[in-house]
Protein backbone atom coordinates (compact mmCIF):
# COMPACT_ATOMS: atom_id res chain seq x y z
CA UNK A 1 0.00 0.00 0.00
CA UNK A 2 3.33 2.53 0.81
CA UNK A 3 4.34 1.69 -2.50
CA UNK A 4 0.64 2.48 -4.52
CA UNK A 5 0.50 5.54 -2.31
CA UNK A 6 4.03 6.64 -3.46
CA UNK A 7 3.27 6.12 -7.16
CA UNK A 8 0.12 8.14 -6.86
CA UNK A 9 2.04 11.20 -5.48
CA UNK A 10 4.75 11.05 -7.52
CA UNK A 11 2.17 11.25 -10.63
CA UNK A 12 -0.24 13.86 -8.78
CA UNK A 13 3.33 15.63 -8.32
CA UNK A 14 4.38 15.44 -12.20
CA UNK A 15 0.43 16.16 -13.08
CA UNK A 16 0.89 19.87 -10.91
CA UNK A 17 4.20 20.80 -12.42
CA UNK A 18 2.98 20.19 -15.82
CA UNK A 19 0.07 22.07 -15.02
CA UNK A 20 1.59 25.11 -13.38
CA UNK A 21 3.23 25.48 -16.69
CA UNK A 22 0.57 24.82 -18.77
CA UNK A 23 0.51 27.76 -20.89
CA UNK A 24 3.81 27.75 -21.66
CA UNK A 25 3.51 23.55 -22.80
CA UNK A 26 0.55 24.89 -25.14
CA UNK A 27 2.63 27.41 -27.03
CA UNK A 28 4.73 24.40 -28.63
CA UNK A 29 2.36 20.89 -27.75
CA UNK A 30 -0.66 19.36 -26.32
CA UNK A 31 -0.38 18.17 -23.05
CA UNK A 32 -3.91 15.88 -21.97
CA UNK A 33 -4.70 14.01 -19.15
CA UNK A 34 -6.86 10.92 -19.24
CA UNK A 35 -8.15 8.16 -16.93
CA UNK A 36 -9.43 4.77 -17.06
CA UNK A 37 -11.18 2.38 -14.43
CA UNK A 38 -13.34 -0.79 -14.87
CA UNK A 39 -14.65 -2.78 -12.30
CA UNK A 40 -15.94 -6.47 -12.59
CA UNK A 41 -17.85 -9.52 -10.86
CA UNK A 42 -17.14 -12.83 -12.42
CA UNK A 43 -18.61 -16.00 -11.68
CA UNK A 44 -16.79 -19.84 -12.85
CA UNK A 45 -19.19 -22.40 -12.38
CA UNK A 46 -16.48 -24.90 -11.38
CA UNK A 47 -15.97 -22.89 -7.93
CA UNK A 48 -12.11 -22.66 -7.94
CA UNK A 49 -11.73 -22.27 -3.89
CA UNK A 50 -9.04 -20.13 -4.36
CA UNK A 51 -10.90 -17.67 -6.24
CA UNK A 52 -8.73 -17.66 -9.47
CA UNK A 53 -9.66 -19.11 -12.64
CA UNK A 54 -7.52 -21.34 -14.69
CA UNK A 55 -3.51 -19.65 -15.07
CA UNK A 56 -3.90 -18.88 -18.46
CA UNK A 57 -6.27 -15.89 -17.87
CA UNK A 58 -4.62 -12.24 -16.83
CA UNK A 59 -8.14 -10.46 -16.85
CA UNK A 60 -11.06 -10.42 -14.56
CA UNK A 61 -9.47 -13.73 -12.95
CA UNK A 62 -10.75 -13.42 -9.73
CA UNK A 63 -13.87 -15.83 -9.24
CA UNK A 64 -17.07 -14.70 -7.04
CA UNK A 65 -15.86 -11.25 -6.00
CA UNK A 66 -15.93 -7.76 -6.51
CA UNK A 67 -13.10 -6.03 -7.67
CA UNK A 68 -10.74 -3.93 -10.05
CA UNK A 69 -9.16 -5.07 -13.45
CA UNK A 70 -8.00 -2.10 -14.03
CA UNK A 71 -7.52 1.84 -12.80
CA UNK A 72 -5.36 4.04 -14.59
CA UNK A 73 -4.19 7.56 -14.98
CA UNK A 74 -2.36 8.71 -17.83
CA UNK A 75 -0.33 12.02 -19.10
CA UNK A 76 0.20 12.45 -22.83
CA UNK A 77 2.59 15.02 -24.24
CA UNK A 78 2.39 15.85 -28.31
CA UNK A 79 4.38 18.14 -30.26
CA UNK A 80 5.47 18.15 -34.34
CA UNK A 81 9.10 16.52 -33.61
CA UNK A 82 8.73 14.87 -29.63
CA UNK A 83 5.79 13.06 -27.99
CA UNK A 84 5.80 10.76 -24.81
CA UNK A 85 3.31 8.54 -22.78
CA UNK A 86 3.99 8.15 -18.70
CA UNK A 87 0.72 5.79 -17.58
CA UNK A 88 0.05 4.14 -14.29
CA UNK A 89 -2.11 1.08 -13.20
CA UNK A 90 -3.45 -0.86 -10.75
CA UNK A 91 -5.77 -3.57 -10.52
CA UNK A 92 -6.08 -7.33 -10.89
CA UNK A 93 -4.42 -7.15 -14.62
CA UNK A 94 -1.42 -5.69 -13.68
CA UNK A 95 -1.14 -8.08 -10.01
CA UNK A 96 -0.96 -10.93 -12.15
CA UNK A 97 0.02 -10.24 -15.40
CA UNK A 98 3.02 -8.03 -14.58
CA UNK A 99 3.57 -10.31 -11.44
CA UNK A 100 7.06 -11.26 -13.04
CA UNK A 101 8.61 -7.61 -13.16
CA UNK A 102 9.96 -6.09 -9.91
CA UNK A 103 7.91 -4.48 -7.49
CA UNK A 104 8.42 -0.77 -8.88
CA UNK A 105 7.20 -1.50 -12.61
CA UNK A 106 4.38 -3.67 -11.85
CA UNK A 107 2.09 -0.14 -11.84
CA UNK A 108 3.61 1.45 -14.52
CA UNK A 109 1.19 0.67 -17.70
CA UNK A 110 3.33 2.75 -20.16
CA UNK A 111 6.87 5.15 -19.83
CA UNK A 112 7.88 5.74 -23.19
CA UNK A 113 9.38 8.87 -25.32
CA UNK A 114 9.40 9.53 -28.96
CA UNK A 115 11.25 11.73 -31.50
CA UNK A 116 10.49 12.43 -35.49
CA UNK A 117 13.86 12.67 -36.91
CA UNK A 118 12.34 12.79 -40.85
CA UNK A 119 9.00 12.64 -42.24
CA UNK A 120 6.46 10.43 -41.02
CA UNK A 121 9.64 8.71 -38.82
CA UNK A 122 9.44 8.07 -34.86
CA UNK A 123 11.64 7.01 -32.99
CA UNK A 124 10.04 5.59 -29.67
CA UNK A 125 11.41 4.33 -26.45
CA UNK A 126 10.32 2.86 -22.88
CA UNK A 127 7.71 0.46 -21.94
CA UNK A 128 4.86 0.60 -24.44
CA UNK A 129 1.86 -1.50 -25.42
CA UNK A 130 2.60 -4.08 -27.31
CA UNK A 131 2.78 -4.49 -31.43
CA UNK A 132 1.52 -7.97 -31.52
CA UNK A 133 -3.11 -8.11 -31.71
CA UNK A 134 -5.55 -5.73 -32.12
CA UNK A 135 -6.76 -6.27 -27.93
CA UNK A 136 -5.17 -4.24 -24.99
CA UNK A 137 -5.57 -3.85 -21.42
CA UNK A 138 -8.08 -1.44 -21.76
CA UNK A 139 -11.53 -3.33 -22.03
CA UNK A 140 -13.48 0.00 -23.43
CA UNK A 141 -11.36 -0.74 -27.09
CA UNK A 142 -11.60 -4.55 -26.97
CA UNK A 143 -14.53 -6.06 -29.03
CA UNK A 144 -15.47 -8.45 -26.36
CA UNK A 145 -15.72 -7.71 -22.58
CA UNK A 146 -13.16 -10.66 -21.45
CA UNK A 147 -9.90 -10.81 -23.90
CA UNK A 148 -9.36 -13.73 -26.37
CA UNK A 149 -6.83 -16.81 -25.55
CA UNK A 150 -4.69 -15.14 -28.21
CA UNK A 151 -4.40 -11.61 -26.18
CA UNK A 152 -3.85 -13.49 -23.33
CA UNK A 153 -1.05 -15.65 -24.20
CA UNK A 154 0.63 -12.90 -26.36
CA UNK A 155 2.42 -9.67 -25.19
CA UNK A 156 0.12 -6.97 -23.65
CA UNK A 157 3.32 -4.46 -23.29
CA UNK A 158 7.29 -4.48 -24.39
CA UNK A 159 10.56 -2.44 -23.33
CA UNK A 160 12.43 -1.18 -26.01
CA UNK A 161 13.03 1.12 -29.08
CA UNK A 162 10.90 1.25 -31.94
CA UNK A 163 11.18 3.00 -35.72
CA UNK A 164 7.94 3.41 -37.29
CA UNK A 165 7.16 5.06 -40.76
CA UNK A 166 3.46 6.08 -41.57
CA UNK A 167 4.17 7.13 -45.64
CA UNK A 168 0.55 8.02 -45.76
CA UNK A 169 -2.45 7.05 -44.32
CA UNK A 170 -2.41 3.67 -45.94
CA UNK A 171 0.54 2.27 -44.34
CA UNK A 172 2.58 1.51 -41.07
CA UNK A 173 5.84 -0.07 -41.25
CA UNK A 174 8.08 -0.45 -37.85
CA UNK A 175 10.66 -2.35 -36.32
CA UNK A 176 11.87 -2.87 -32.81
CA UNK A 177 14.71 -4.06 -30.94
CA UNK A 178 12.89 -5.15 -27.28
CA UNK A 179 13.98 -6.50 -23.98
CA UNK A 180 11.86 -9.68 -24.61
CA UNK A 181 8.47 -11.56 -24.84
CA UNK A 182 6.37 -9.16 -22.66
CA UNK A 183 9.52 -8.34 -20.41
CA UNK A 184 9.95 -5.06 -19.01
CA UNK A 185 13.51 -6.19 -17.28
CA UNK A 186 15.47 -8.68 -18.96
CA UNK A 187 15.63 -12.07 -17.97
CA UNK A 188 18.58 -12.93 -15.75
CA UNK A 189 21.85 -14.04 -17.62
CA UNK A 190 20.09 -13.10 -21.08
CA UNK A 191 22.10 -10.79 -23.44
CA UNK A 192 20.39 -12.16 -26.30
CA UNK A 193 18.70 -9.44 -28.62
CA UNK A 194 14.77 -9.59 -29.22
CA UNK A 195 13.43 -7.68 -32.25
CA UNK A 196 9.86 -7.26 -33.51
CA UNK A 197 8.12 -6.43 -36.75
CA UNK A 198 4.78 -4.44 -37.71
CA UNK A 199 3.10 -3.80 -40.91
CA UNK A 200 -0.29 -2.16 -41.04
CA UNK A 201 -2.09 -1.88 -44.44
CA UNK A 202 -5.32 0.11 -44.36
CA UNK A 203 -6.89 0.70 -47.68
CA UNK A 204 -10.08 2.58 -46.42
CA UNK A 205 -12.33 2.85 -43.63
CA UNK A 206 -13.76 -0.41 -43.39
CA UNK A 207 -10.22 -2.66 -43.86
CA UNK A 208 -7.20 -2.99 -41.39
CA UNK A 209 -4.61 -5.54 -42.40
CA UNK A 210 -1.83 -6.28 -39.85
CA UNK A 211 1.25 -8.56 -39.50
CA UNK A 212 3.38 -8.59 -36.87
CA UNK A 213 6.11 -10.37 -35.71
CA UNK A 214 8.63 -11.56 -32.61
CA UNK A 215 12.23 -13.21 -32.96
CA UNK A 216 14.05 -13.49 -29.84
CA UNK A 217 15.05 -15.53 -26.19
CA UNK A 218 12.80 -15.44 -23.35
CA UNK A 219 15.32 -17.56 -21.58
CA UNK A 220 18.95 -17.36 -20.07
CA UNK A 221 20.99 -17.82 -22.55
CA UNK A 222 22.69 -20.84 -21.17
CA UNK A 223 19.52 -22.76 -21.95
CA UNK A 224 18.43 -20.47 -24.97
CA UNK A 225 15.65 -21.10 -26.75
CA UNK A 226 15.04 -19.08 -29.81
CA UNK A 227 11.52 -18.02 -30.26
CA UNK A 228 10.07 -17.26 -33.71
CA UNK A 229 6.31 -15.45 -33.54
CA UNK A 230 3.68 -14.48 -36.61
CA UNK A 231 0.25 -12.58 -35.52
CA UNK A 232 -1.92 -11.77 -38.75
CA UNK A 233 -5.50 -10.29 -37.99
CA UNK A 234 -7.74 -8.41 -39.91
CA UNK A 235 -10.33 -6.04 -38.96
CA UNK A 236 -13.64 -5.56 -41.58
CA UNK A 237 -16.16 -3.02 -40.63
CA UNK A 238 -19.14 -4.69 -43.09
CA UNK A 239 -21.64 -2.26 -42.43
CA UNK A 240 -22.55 0.76 -40.52
CA UNK A 241 -23.38 -2.03 -37.49
CA UNK A 242 -21.60 -4.91 -37.96
CA UNK A 243 -18.06 -5.80 -38.00
CA UNK A 244 -15.94 -8.68 -37.89
CA UNK A 245 -12.17 -9.63 -36.60
CA UNK A 246 -10.55 -12.63 -38.00
CA UNK A 247 -6.52 -13.80 -36.44
CA UNK A 248 -4.52 -16.17 -36.89
CA UNK A 249 -1.40 -17.00 -34.65
CA UNK A 250 1.68 -18.95 -35.29
CA UNK A 251 4.86 -19.69 -32.95
CA UNK A 252 7.89 -21.98 -33.15
CA UNK A 253 10.18 -22.60 -30.20
CA UNK A 254 14.05 -24.30 -30.54
CA UNK A 255 12.92 -27.89 -27.93
CA UNK A 256 16.87 -27.29 -26.64
CA UNK A 257 19.58 -25.28 -26.93
CA UNK A 258 21.09 -25.32 -30.72
CA UNK A 259 18.75 -27.37 -31.72
CA UNK A 260 17.38 -27.57 -35.05
CA UNK A 261 13.71 -29.18 -33.82
CA UNK A 262 10.88 -26.96 -32.90
CA UNK A 263 7.70 -27.17 -30.76
CA UNK A 264 5.11 -24.98 -32.29
CA UNK A 265 1.54 -23.31 -31.03
CA UNK A 266 -1.30 -21.82 -32.86
CA UNK A 267 -4.22 -20.09 -32.44
CA UNK A 268 -7.24 -18.59 -34.45
CA UNK A 269 -9.51 -16.56 -33.50
CA UNK A 270 -13.31 -14.87 -34.84
CA UNK A 271 -15.29 -11.88 -33.55
CA UNK A 272 -18.36 -10.45 -34.54
CA UNK A 273 -20.31 -7.61 -33.42
CA UNK A 274 -23.54 -6.10 -34.20
CA UNK A 275 -24.37 -2.48 -32.70
CA UNK A 276 -28.42 -2.01 -32.65
CA UNK A 277 -27.71 1.66 -31.86
CA UNK A 278 -24.46 3.33 -30.38
CA UNK A 279 -25.56 2.41 -27.29
CA UNK A 280 -26.50 -1.26 -27.84
CA UNK A 281 -24.31 -3.88 -29.21
CA UNK A 282 -23.81 -7.69 -29.21
CA UNK A 283 -20.57 -9.53 -29.85
CA UNK A 284 -19.70 -13.15 -30.39
CA UNK A 285 -16.42 -15.33 -30.42
CA UNK A 286 -15.64 -18.51 -31.35
CA UNK A 287 -11.74 -19.07 -30.87
CA UNK A 288 -9.26 -22.39 -30.66
CA UNK A 289 -5.74 -22.77 -29.11
CA UNK A 290 -3.80 -25.48 -29.77
CA UNK A 291 0.24 -25.80 -27.70
CA UNK A 292 0.29 -29.55 -27.78
CA UNK A 293 4.26 -29.27 -26.55
CA UNK A 294 3.55 -26.78 -24.02
CA UNK A 295 5.90 -23.78 -24.93
CA UNK A 296 3.04 -21.31 -23.31
CA UNK A 297 0.66 -22.93 -21.59
CA UNK A 298 1.90 -26.07 -19.79
CA UNK A 299 -1.02 -28.41 -18.85
CA UNK A 300 1.31 -31.37 -18.37
CA UNK A 301 -1.14 -33.59 -19.69
CA UNK A 302 -0.91 -36.15 -22.41
CA UNK A 303 -2.65 -33.44 -25.33
CA UNK A 304 -1.31 -30.13 -24.14
CA UNK A 305 -3.54 -27.50 -24.12
CA UNK A 306 -5.93 -27.99 -27.09
CA UNK A 307 -9.02 -25.66 -26.01
CA UNK A 308 -12.35 -24.50 -28.28
CA UNK A 309 -13.63 -21.06 -26.90
CA UNK A 310 -16.89 -19.42 -26.86
CA UNK A 311 -18.47 -15.66 -25.72
CA UNK A 312 -21.34 -13.91 -25.96
CA UNK A 313 -21.89 -10.32 -24.54
CA UNK A 314 -24.06 -7.86 -24.39
CA UNK A 315 -22.68 -3.87 -24.00
CA UNK A 316 -25.01 -1.17 -23.12
CA UNK A 317 -23.62 2.65 -22.66
CA UNK A 318 -26.41 4.48 -20.68
CA UNK A 319 -24.46 7.44 -20.75
CA UNK A 320 -20.87 8.37 -22.70
CA UNK A 321 -17.72 7.79 -21.23
CA UNK A 322 -19.51 4.96 -18.98
CA UNK A 323 -20.16 1.37 -20.55
CA UNK A 324 -21.65 -1.77 -18.75
CA UNK A 325 -20.94 -5.27 -20.15
CA UNK A 326 -22.27 -8.94 -18.85
CA UNK A 327 -20.96 -12.00 -20.75
CA UNK A 328 -20.52 -15.93 -21.05
CA UNK A 329 -17.69 -17.40 -21.70
CA UNK A 330 -17.38 -21.46 -22.30
CA UNK A 331 -14.01 -23.72 -22.69
CA UNK A 332 -13.55 -27.08 -23.96
CA UNK A 333 -10.64 -28.96 -23.53
CA UNK A 334 -9.36 -32.03 -25.03
CA UNK A 335 -8.10 -33.12 -21.69
CA UNK A 336 -9.45 -32.62 -18.62
CA UNK A 337 -7.23 -29.82 -17.77
CA UNK A 338 -10.00 -27.62 -15.20
CA UNK A 339 -10.02 -27.64 -12.12
CA UNK A 340 -12.98 -28.71 -10.24
CA UNK A 341 -12.92 -29.37 -6.53
CA UNK A 342 -10.66 -32.19 -6.50
CA UNK A 343 -11.48 -33.64 -9.76
CA UNK A 344 -10.73 -32.31 -13.13
CA UNK A 345 -12.88 -31.70 -16.45
CA UNK A 346 -13.03 -30.64 -20.46
CA UNK A 347 -14.90 -27.90 -19.71
CA UNK A 348 -14.95 -24.61 -18.19
CA UNK A 349 -18.25 -21.78 -17.87
CA UNK A 350 -18.01 -18.49 -16.24
CA UNK A 351 -20.70 -15.47 -16.02
CA UNK A 352 -18.65 -12.15 -15.74
CA UNK A 353 -20.23 -8.73 -15.64
CA UNK A 354 -18.47 -5.10 -15.52
CA UNK A 355 -18.45 -1.50 -15.38
CA UNK A 356 -15.80 1.01 -16.91
CA UNK A 357 -16.04 4.60 -16.71
CA UNK A 358 -13.35 6.68 -18.52
CA UNK A 359 -12.40 10.98 -19.05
Amino acid sequence: MKKILLIAGLLAATITMFAQDSAKVNQSGKLTFSGYAEAYYSYDFNKPSNHLKPGFLYNYNRHNELNINMAMLKANYTSDRVRGNFALMAGTYPEYNLATEPTIFQYVYEANVGVRIGKQVWIDAGIMPAHIGWESAIGKDCPTLTRSLAAENSPYYETGAKVSWTPNDKWLFAVMYLNGWQRIRKVNDNQTPSFGTQISFKPGDKVLLNWSTFIGNDLPDSIRQMRYFSDLYGTFNITGKFSLIAGFDYGWQQKSKGSSSFNSWFTTTMIGKYAFTNKLALAGRIEYYNDASGVIINTGTPHGFKTMGYSLNLDVSPVNNVLFRVEGRMFNGKDKIFNKGTDFKNTSTSLTASLSVWF
